[in-house]
């Protein structure tokens, strides 16, 4: 690919007067037509935010600095600086100072090639990390576009899941409370089963009784018309029948027939009720018909 212009080489020197040694020894050198280069300034400088505006673009910087400790130094601290300002850094390796003014221009200008070429060289084995790189780069950008693109799927599967999950618990409430109803229900239903077995245990244990219109009945009997209702109620209190009841105008027993019974022997007691009451009671008592003189208080 061609270039668009030449490379923008600039050398930084540590003072003026190594301006103008590496000015002559570049007289003779033909950087734009042998290696399309252009060295565009020389800079003085030792401040290192000077050094860090006037190299801003340069595609390579050459730090010509004494070769002594200060020189080693502050050429560290340029090459730390300026990494990231320019394309590429590399170091002048020339003994600088005092001596310089006896060194020949052909050994400077040779340096200044030298050091071209070893920034050209470096350039060139970093192509290939770059195209690896690159490569790489472009591997990860595929892979990230298929892991968004899996996101994407997943985030709408995701998605789908939400709402088939707000669906199951909804369907789950709703379950519940249905279940909740069945169990109220169903509490409801075993308390009336309990209660209704508890009413007819009650039941199945007791004697079922017939309640019978006591003038009715006495009409029905004997034919005639009851007189008082209350001697029945006096007779039945004192004598105290099993399983027969008097009052309110009516007469209970487990059967018509007892009831009757009980009725025949009232009407009895009540022929001889002024004379003999007694001893139709003692004689009473002495019989104890088991059905019809017993206590009666069994009745529910």
């Amino acid at each position: 690919m061609e270039a668009k212009g030449p490379i923008d080489v600039r050398i930084i020197v540590e003072g003026a007067s190594d301006v103008g040694i590496i000015s002559r020894a570049m007289q003779n050198i033909a950087l734009g037509a042998e290696y399309h280069i252009t060295i565009s300034s020389i800079i003085p400088t030792t401040n290192l935010d000077i050094a860090k505006k006037v190299v801003n673009g340069a595609d390579i910087v050459l730090i010509a600095t004494d070769v002594d400790a200060p020189g080693r130094e502050l050429a560290e601290k340029f090459k730390k600086i300026l990494k990231n300002e320019v394309g590429h850094i590399e170091r002048m390796k020339l003994p600088f100072g005092h001596d310089v003014e006896y060194l020949d221009p052909a050994i400077i200008r040779s340096e200044i090639k030298n050091a071209i070429i070893r920034s050209g060289l470096i350039s060139i084995a970093n192509i290939k990390r770059y195209r690896e790189m690159e490569e790489s780069l472009t591997q990860q950008e595929n892979e990230i576009k298929t892991l968004i693109s899996e996101v994407e799927k997943n985030s709408a599967q995701n998605d789908d899941l939400i709402l088939e999950n707000q669906r199951l618990t909804n369907e789950k409430e709703i379950q519940n409370k249905k279940i909740t109803e069945l169990n109220d229900s169903l509490k409801q239903v075993k308390q009336r089963y309990a209660d209704i077995k508890n009413q007819y245990g009650l039941l199945k244990n007791r004697n079922l009784y017939e309640i019978f219109p006591l003038e009715k009945l006495w009409k029905d009997t004997f034919n005639e018309e009851l007189g008082e209702e209350e001697h029945i109620y006096n007779i039945t209190a004192e004598f105290k029948p099993e399983n027969i009841i008097t009052g309110q105008g009516f007469i209970t027993a487990p059967s018509r027939k007892e009831a009757e019974e009980w009725l025949k022997i009232i009407r009895t007691v009540l022929i001889f009720y002024d004379s003999k009451i007694q001893d139709v009671k003692e004689e009473m008592e002495n019989k104890k018909p088991t059905s019809l003189l017993k206590n009666h208080q069994n009745f529910f």
